[in-house]
């Protein structure tokens, strides 16, 4: 199991530690938490975004930029308009799995948790 763990990077000798510890102070910033939840179903374009996140589109665009400079969003271009996307599940996972903790921080009984009636 330990030789699993280290060939799959999960070791505490893991020579990604350094990059996950740049990958969550990527992700330590509300507007960056914000953006990453608004992209989780579809790509969108910067002024999008700056509604949903309730900033200006000057600011989502530096946040973006540090986005892509992690490789956690890729742009594609259509025509004048540059639309953002997640570059894969794994930010979708991680910012997910944060929330759910953050629920464990405030709740009992986690919305996550909860069971769900049947219509």
């Amino acid at each position: 199991m330990h030789a699993d763990m280290q060939r799959d990077g999960l070791g505490i000798d893991s020579p990604y530690v350094d990059l996950v510890v740049e990958v969550f102070s990527l992700l330590a910033d509300p507007t960056r938490v914000r953006i990453v939840l608004a992209l989780r179903e579809r790509e969108l374009s910067v002024n999008h975004l700056a509604d949903i996140v309730e900033k200006s589109p000057t600011s989502v665009s530096q946040h973006l930029a540090k986005l892509r400079w992690g490789r956690i969003v890729k742009t594609r271009q259509e025509g004048t308009r540059v639309f953002y996307s997640l570059v894969d599940e794994h930010a979708r996972t991680l910012v997910t799995q944060a929330v759910y903790q953050a629920q464990h921080a405030i709740e009992d009984v986690p919305a996550h948790h909860r069971s769900h009636p049947t219509s």
